[in-house]
């Protein structure tokens, strides 16, 4: 799970909060006392969360990027003028500052 902090005019970051430590460590004790019936699902659901984890800063920053443009309808190229319209829209609180870098960052990291 990610959370996004520093959403406010005078602050031009976004923070990126990460838990997937303490979701993969009750995967393991869920997997060291699974029956083999459960076995199957909570090796895929500790493969997730290990991929998950493996997520860069930038990475997460994209994807809620794009997600948040996704929410406003925003479907054209996201290094324009109009992509940091439509972030802003989504996250009013976003400085221009920061809607321009997380724009960069979103275009330098790949879906």
């Amino acid at each position: 799970m990610a959370a996004m902090a520093g959403l406010n005019r005078k602050h031009n970051f976004l923070l990126v909060i990460r838990d997937a430590d303490l979701v993969a460590e009750a995967l393991r004790q869920a997997l060291a006392e699974a029956s083999p019936e459960e076995l199957p699902g909570l090796e895929r659901a500790a493969a997730l969360v290990e991929s998950t984890a493996a997520a860069t800063e930038g990475g997460l920053r994209a994807r809620w990027v794009r997600s948040r443009l996704a929410a406003v309808g925003f479907t054209g190229d996201i290094g324009s003028v109009a992509a940091v319209k439509a972030l802003r829209q989504a996250e009013p609180k976003l400085s221009l500052v920061a809607a321009v870098q997380l724009q960069k960052e979103a275009q330098s990291c790949p879906e």
